[in-house]
């Protein structure tokens, strides 16, 4: 019934002719979302990770046709200036998504990946339940991140770009 109401609310909205997205919807504990002050829509995922030491985790991802960006916080991490550049293999699940890609250092938590949009790096997402950045000669701030639902929550996003304001 959960999932049968939105997806009622969706076609009726679009039978309609009415804009039906709001501001913000959720898919799973994904948030997918036009802010203002943002150009484009973006999906975020938090959570908190009972193995290691009950620690934040959270993913953003937002793109574009001509940029994927990813966002990762991790409150285990301690970079010490903004504006450093990292460089990490990219993979999901067990597949590689890109070898030493750059990432820049937005804060002491929180690293940034802005890459030419390629529409096999979002097929690799939707179909993931990870996402691992594995950082060069640096073994301790390599992560890997939990992203159940990767594929509806993109789907999703995808809805939200193609009928942002």
């Amino acid at each position: 019934m959960r999932r049968i109401f939105p997806a009622a609310l969706l076609l009726a909205g679009a039978l309609s002719g009415a804009p039906v997205l709001a501001q913000q919807t959720r898919v799973g504990d994904w948030t997918v979302e036009k802010r203002s002050q943002d150009t484009h829509c973006n999906a975020s995922r938090g959570y908190k990770n009972k193995d290691d030491e009950n620690r934040n985790y959270v993913i953003v991802v937002t793109y574009s046709d001509k940029a994927i960006v990813i966002v990762m916080i991790y409150d285990g991490w301690d970079w010490e200036k903004a504006g450093d550049v990292l460089r990490a293999d990219v993979g999901t699940d067990d597949a590689g998504i890109m070898k030493k890609a750059k990432w820049e250092v937005m804060d002491k938590t929180t690293v940034r990946g802005i890459f030419e949009y390629d529409q096999s790096i979002m097929d690799r997402l939707s179909k993931a339940s990870r996402i691992s950045l594995d950082f060069e000669d640096d073994d301790d701030d390599s992560i890997e991140m939990q992203i159940p639902r990767a594929g509806e929550a993109l789907a999703a996003l995808k809805f939200c770009e193609e009928n942002r304001k």
